[in-house]
Formats: C-alpha cells, sequence, structure tokens
C-alpha cells in the first residue's frame, strides 16, 4: 500500500474529469488516482508467492518463450510428411537413423538405417528409396553412425567387432574391420568428430564390462582391412554399456551409459583410465540414451529404460554449484501434455540456434511429442500426428534445413519438413516380430528399474 502511494506521487496520473465522474470526496483534487495502491497490492503478492516458494516446489514459468522460441514451436508444429519410404519384401523395426555428413556436389544425400533383422538399408534422403544394404550375419548390429568426413558407414557387431562400408559401393563386405578381444560382444558406439578414434562398448562377460578403442585412421602404409584395439577402459562400468557418445566438437571427449546407471565422462588424451574419468553421474537406472547439450556442449543428458531423464551441466564440476540440472525419475507421471500422453522417451535433440534442448516421446499408436527442457522441467511443445501407426523408435534432426527423418515399429521411414504441404498417406499397420529377434530388442518398461546394491 506505501508502494502504492508513493507511485502516485511520482507518476501522477490524474483523476477522471468531472462530469461524468460524479464527485464524492471534496478534497479528491489534492490526491492523483493512478496507479491505484489495490492493483499495487494485487499485483505485489502473487509476485511475492511465486518468488518465496520457488525453490520449494516446482514451478513452470515460461520465461523463456523469446520470439525465437516462438518461431522454433512454430516450426516443430508446422511440420508435415513430404515422402515415406517404400515398401520392402522383409518388414522390420527401423531401430536408428542416420544421415551423411559429407557434401558433395551432384551427388545424393544418404540415409543409413538400422534394421531389427541385424541388417543396414542406405535410403536416398530424398525419395526415400533404398539403394543398398549391408548385413552383420552371422552376428547382429547394434548402432548406425556415418563418418563425419566421408561416406563411410559404422555399426558395432555381436560377433565381436566394428565393421565399416562404403555407402555408396554394393559391396556387402565391410572395407574396414575392427575387432576387439576374445569374448567381445559389443551392443553400442561411436565416432569421434575428426574420424580418427572408434570406441565400443560391450555386454557384461563374467566380470568385464569394457570400452574399446581403436584407431580409425586409413593408414595408406598398411593395406590390412582388420584392425587391432588401442585398448580399453574396464574399471568405470559394472554392467552392459549400452550408449557410448563422442562430444559433437571435442574429439578427446567421451560419455558412456550402461545398465549400472552411470554416467561417465572421460577425456581420451590422459593416459590411462583412472585420470581419464572427469565425473562420473549416477541416474539410478538402466541408461537408454545419452547425449551432448548446451553451449560449447558443456552440458551431457541422458534417459533411461524406465522413461527416466537426468540433465547435469559440467560447467559446475569446479564449482560448488550442483550439476545436476534436471532429474526426474518418470516423465510419463510429471509431463503436462495438451493432447494424449506420453507413453516412451525416443531421444534428446539440443537445437543448436536456439541453444535449447528437447526431448522426443511419444505414444504406441504412433504419435510423436516433441518437450522443450528447462531446469523447471520438461514442457510440451507441440505433436505431430498421422505418420506413424506404432512405436516410433528412431529419429534424426537436420539443422541445415530443419527436417527430420523417423523410423517405427511400422517399418516406415518418414521424411517430415517444417511449412511444406502435408501429403495423404496411408497409415501402415504395427508388425509382430518373430521371437528371436523380439529378445534382442529392447522394448521400453512399465516397470520401476530398481537398482541392486551389494550388501
Amino acid at each position: 500500500m506505501y508502494l502504492g502511494q508513493c507511485t502516485k506521487d511520482i507518476i501522477r496520473w490524474p483523476r477522471p474529469a468531472s462530469p461524468p465522474v460524479v464527485k464524492l470526496e471534496v478534497f479528491y483534487n489534492s490526491e492523483y488516482s493512478m496507479p491505484s495502491t489495490h492493483a499495487m497490492s494485487g499485483t505485489a503478492i502473487p509476485i511475492s508467492m511465486v518468488l518465496l516458494t520457488y525453490g520449494r516446489w516446482q514451478i513452470l514459468l515460461r520465461l523463456d518463450a523469446t520470439p525465437d522460441m516462438e518461431k522454433i514451436e512454430e516450426q516443430f508444429a508446422n511440420l508435415n510428411i513430404v515422402k515415406r519410404s517404400s515398401e520392402t519384401k522383409e518388414p522390420t523395426y527401423l531401430l536408428g537413423i542416420d544421415t551423411s555428413k559429407a557434401v558433395q556436389a551432384e551427388k545424393e544425400n544418404l540415409v543409413a538405417v538400422l534394421c531389427s533383422n541385424g541388417s543396414i538399408r542406405i535410403y536416398d534422403k530424398e525419395r526415400l528409396y533404398i539403394l543398398r544394404e549391408f548385413s552383420g550375419y552371422p552376428g547382429l548390429l547394434n548402432g548406425v553412425k556415418f563418418a563425419n568426413s566421408c561416406d563411410s558407414v559404422y555399426s558395432s557387431c555381436t560377433d565381436g567387432t566394428v565393421k565399416c562400408w562404403d555407402a555408396r559401393l554394393a559391396s556387402e563386405k565391410p572395407v574396414q574391420l575392427f575387432k576387439g578381444y576374445p569374448s567381445n560382444i559389443f551392443i553400442s558406439f561411436d565416432i569421434n568428430c575428426n574420424d580418427h578414434v572408434i570406441c565400443a562398448g560391450t555386454e557384461k562377460v563374467d566380470d568385464d564390462a569394457l570400452l574399446v578403442f581403436w584407431d580409425a585412421r586409413i593408414n595408406s602404409q598398411d593395406l590390412s582391412t582388420t584392425k587391432d584395439p588401442l585398448g580399453a577402459y574396464s574399471e568405470t562400468h559394472s554392467d552392459d554399456v549400452t550408449q557410448v557418445c563422442f562430444h559433437p566438437n571435442n574429439p578427446n571427449m567421451v560419455v558412456s551409459g550402461s545398465t549400472d546407471g552411470l554416467v561417465n565422462v572421460f577425456d581420451i588424451s590422459v593416459d590411462n583410465e583412472e585420470d581419464a574419468l572427469v565425473t562420473t553421474c549416477n541416474s539410478v537406472s538402466s541408461v537408454s540414451c545419452v547425449g551432448w547439450s548446451g553451449k560449447d556442449y558443456k552440458q551431457i543428458y541422458c534417459m533411461t529404460h524406465d522413461e527416466g531423464f537426468c540433465w547435469w551441466d559440467l560447467n559446475h564440476l569446479d564449482t560448488d554449484e550442483p550439476i545436476t540440472c534436471l532429474n526426474i525419475q518418470d516423465v510419463r507421471e510429471v509431463v503436462n501434455l495438451k493432447e494424449g500422453i506420453l507413453d516412451y522417451l525416443i531421444g534428446g535433440l539440443y537445437h543448436e540456434k536456439m541453444d535449447k534442448l528437447f526431448v522426443v516421446g511419444g505414444t504406441n499408436t504412433g504419435i510423436i511429442h516433441l518437450m522443450s527442457c528447462s531446469i523447471s522441467g520438461l514442457i510440451h511443445v507441440t505433436s505431430l500426428h498421422g505418420g506413424h501407426a506404432a512405436t516410433v523408435r528412431s529419429f534424426s534432426w537436420n539443422m541445415q534445413d530443419d527436417s527430420m527423418l523417423t523410423g517405427g515399429e511400422d517399418a516406415q521411414l518418414l521424411l517430415w519438413k517444417p511449412g511444406a504441404i502435408g501429403k495423404t498417406f496411408t497409415k501402415k499397420d504395427s508388425m509382430k516380430i518373430a521371437s528371436s529377434v523380439s529378445q534382442r530388442v529392447r522394448v521400453h518398461s512399465n516397470d520401476s528399474y530398481k537398482r541392486r546394491k551389494k550388501q
């Protein structure tokens, strides 16, 4: 009330003319009318309540709704299907997607897709036609990644190797083979940003769960197509290493995730494993996805097989500030969607232009949900309808033209673009896969994962 009275004396908005206002107080001219003391109180009380309770309860404030943010949200909302992949003789789940990064004149952009039958299909991006197919037989392939400087495509294999093919050659034989140690079964991998180092994670065999490294450079003096490991990390994970992800810009930084719940960050320029370990974060659940985000990619995030989400800021490692930005045990229970429900998480998307992290999820009927990430929580941005008829397993976002590729359990690869005229397509029915393949494909669990502690 005092603040309201003071602002009256400073701003001095005049009272309305009389008539038509009826004069009830003979001394009303001695006091200015605006701003009203009651209006000041009505504004101050709710703002004070928010400020006093902000650190105690989770309050979602859309303070990040800048014009740029609104533009990105509009782009997401305007995504339409412009192309659907052609029919295949053997329908499969589409488990992973990556696009070629090498820009070559007068040559089509390529898309590599990991399929549940253990093969990798190479598509022409604009037409979504299958150009060729590579197989890991007798092993099963896990993960798919293009090199950063050429059209070589990589995948780890359960036969204890990481295989490399030339995506523009029809030959099914790998051009390079990276052999692991005896008994290695690789289930995750990545190649660093300068294409010099490959790192692959293994299943736990006996007491060992390894991160194995190779020199990926091609030596003109060495005509051998098979390479042995440079070395391995063996002390930092106690269970299957499900995720490996190199830093987008720093070739020496890599993050790994495991079913033991740990997310480890390494600097591989350091000689030994103990000193190379930069930090360990605990998701308290089996890790299904890891990635980098934030300005200069100084943040990491992870998702878990029971739909949890964690986000850490590595800028705070040398400060007293906590590194945890967000920790949600089950996103399905806390996210407030504008429409529908959330059944599972697919992955993360860091938008460099916006310096914003987005989380992608979906429903069992094929609806895709996009959510923006802030320290206050996850906020639903938009949903994409009319594309898939079953669970969406994978996506790939293109920063250059803001297009998106999605793949799912309906065996469909879809190309989405903003502002494009949506085409009418017939949805494909969901498929059922033979039990041998179903056992290999890790499904999203509705049951919470509890970490067993040693007594």
